[in-house]
């Protein structure tokens, strides 16, 4: 069975998730990594969800206000032994749905060109490429999307 926490950044099981996120980015954005990692700083977030499957956290992410108007979704991640269980998808919804409890009418993020699992799951959900915003411009491993919030 699996629940849905909604929480901050200051969460112990959030917090350890990052920490094995971290270490699967440094691994596949190789010398690309310090980069990216200066945009993902996960303290000081307000709206953070853990997934649990029964008490063990499986699955994070989060978001940010990106401006009046937009989310930017951050920190996504299922531990790999969690992967296919629909777990990324939960997570994304309830982060959809909570931002538009907020008010926010559109939410974008960033996500490498190797996270073909990412990629597919945001587009499965209804997110579009669009073209790199703010720090991710001209960064050619990134990919940017953005979708209408209902």
């Amino acid at each position: 069975m699996f629940s849905l926490k909604r929480t901050t950044s200051d969460n112990s099981d959030f917090n350890a998730l990052v920490a094995q996120l971290d270490a699967y980015l440094a691994i596949l954005d190789g010398d690309d990594h310090d980069f990216y990692a200066q945009f993902n700083k996960s303290n000081l977030l307000k709206n953070a969800l853990v997934c649990y499957e029964n008490t063990i956290p499986v699955g994070i992410g989060a978001y940010k206000e990106y401006d009046a108007n937009t989310v930017e979704i951050k920190r996504m991640f299922t531990l790999p032994e969690a992967r296919g269980k629909g777990i990324g998808f939960k997570i994304l919804n309830e982060l959809e749905n909570w931002a538009i409890e907020e008010g926010y009418t559109i939410a974008i993020l960033e996500t490498g060109h190797l996270q073909k699992d990412a990629i597919h799951l945001y587009q499965k959900s209804g997110y579009e490429i669009i073209e790199n915003y703010g720090q991710y411009f001209g960064v050619e491993n990134s990919i940017c999307m953005k979708k209408s919030l209902k």
